[in-house]
């Protein structure tokens, strides 16, 4: 620590000293302690942003890894068409769909149970009740209650009636039809198919506005199953929408065609597997990037913030580490055989004819090394735990944590050095003020000496004599 003198100039002069910069100047003396602490906090906080990237860069390829590795990922996704989407229309096609063609014959449609009531006026009021599927449902005018004393709400207009019952669960979902005879109550199954039929009593329905006793309900469509045949195999559904036929696969019925035979063709998405590996490779080159980065110096010449840090060399080592994996089985035991290769700065290149090549011979495989025990996939997703931000062994999360107990504690050396000087500071203020004030009243107390002097003696300072 440097040291700071104090010029009092002439003492008998009176004018003192410059308190505010002498003590700044001492304040700055002391403060020179804290340059190391904050030299090293502005480091390590550099360090920590270093970290913070390479740990979101390797979440990311986390993430791509991810969608080769998950089961239910991009291998999982498969493709389809049918030869006449005017009679069946494929709608997905997921993991458990087995690659081939299927010819399918569509029969039958599956058809759903409907009704309609005897038209009524639209503004008639309605009394009394009806059955739906052996429930009841009173007409009120708002004030009449159900066994349990809830309030009925009011529904004694067909319009009223047909909300009621939609908010209720009685099996059906009712509307409206208006023609020339009136309005009608039109009632349509819930349930699609031969197992949807309703029952329906309108007897004990009134209209009071007539005075018409009974509402009959009469059947407009007979519910049906679908009916169709997968090579050969004949089966049936309740709705056109046919999930079961083809294990995976959903499929629509439109059209009835019984002589006409549909070729469904179900194959593997090798279009959005190879946009997934070349995102896996993009993410492991930016990771890679990162780290190679880290071992020179930025712009202005400096050491980058982890230059030397072992953390970098233990990440390059794993990284480098994964790529040499070997598959114990299988067609696809390496990187290589799927076009991923090496090159000298350590980043991953991507030969896409290759990788194409070996989905189209190998796509089994292909997914056994992503998606297998001890498979390439496994091992790597492994890595990146290990390597990442996980609590609580991943090495950048270790890293991060033990930068945050270090800068913690800078910060409060330097807060506890503040308060230190701060009261310093208010001390040497005081006390120089004190000692300035002295100074200043030398040349005063100077001459009431002389003027003693002179009393005692005399003797004339100004005169001499």
């Amino acid at each position: 620590m440097g040291s700071v003198g104090i010029s009092f100039g002439n003492p008998t002069s009176g004018q003192g000293f410059d308190v505010s910069s002498t003590v700044s100047q001492i304040v700055a003396n002391l403060q020179a302690v804290e340059t190391p602490w904050r030299n090293q906090l502005t480091s390590l906080q550099a360090q920590d942003t270093a970290l913070t990237s390479m740990g979101t860069d390797l979440s990311t390829l986390s993430s791509a890894l991810s969608s080769l590795s998950d089961f239910d990922g991009i291998f999982s996704q498969m493709e389809g068409s049918s030869s006449d989407n005017s009679v069946v229309e494929l709608t997905s096609a997921t993991a458990g769909a087995v690659a081939g063609s299927y010819t399918v014959v569509v029969s039958q449609l599956a058809q759903t149970y409907s009704y309609s009531g005897t038209a009524v006026g639209a503004s008639d009021k309605l009394a009394g009740s009806m059955e739906i599927n052996g429930k009841t449902v009173t007409i009120s005018d708002g004030t009449a209650t159900d066994s349990s004393g809830n309030t009925i709400p009011a529904n004694n207009t067909l319009s009223s009636l047909m909300s009621y019952i939609n908010s209720g669960n009685y099996g059906v979902t009712a509307t409206i039809v208006t023609g020339t005879a009136g309005s009608q109550l039109a009632l349509m199954s819930d349930t699609s198919g031969a197992g949807g039929a309703v029952t329906l009593d309108g007897s004990a329905l009134e209209d009071a506005t007539t005075g018409v006793t009974g509402i009959t309900f009469s059947q407009v469509q007979q519910g049906q199953d679908a009916e169709l045949s997968v090579d050969g195999v004949s089966t049936t559904s309740s709705t056109n929408t046919v999930t079961t036929a083809i294990p995976g696969v959903t499929m629509q019925l439109l059209s009835a065609a019984k002589t006409e035979s549909v070729q469904v063709e179900i194959t593997t998405d090798t279009t959005d597997v190879q946009s997934a590996v070349t995102t896996f490779v993009s993410a492991y080159n930016t990771v890679v990037s990162d780290l190679t980065t880290q071992e020179g110096n930025d712009a202005a010449g400096n050491p980058e913030p982890l230059f030397g840090n072992p953390n970098l060399a233990l990440l390059q080592e794993q990284l480098q580490q994964s790529l040499t994996f070997v598959q114990a089985s299988g067609a696809i035991t390496s990187l290589s055989q799927l076009g991923i290769s090496a090159t000298d700065n350590g980043t991953l290149s991507l030969n896409s004819t290759m990788l194409d090549s070996a989905l189209d011979s190998n796509y089994q495989d292909v997914v056994n090394f992503f998606q297998a025990d001890n498979s390439f996939g496994a091992a790597l997703t492994t890595t990146l735990s290990n390597l990442g931000n996980n609590d609580p062994d991943g090495v950048i999360y270790l890293a991060l944590t033990q930068d945050s107990a270090q800068e913690s504690q800078l910060t409060t050396n330097i807060s506890n050095e503040q308060s230190s000087i701060s009261a310093q500071q208010t001390q040497l203020t005081t006390e120089l003020n004190e000692a300035n004030y002295t100074l200043e009243e030398i040349p005063s107390q100077l001459d009431e000496v002389n003027e003693m002097y002179s009393a005692i003696t005399g003797y004339n300072e100004n005169t001499g004599g």
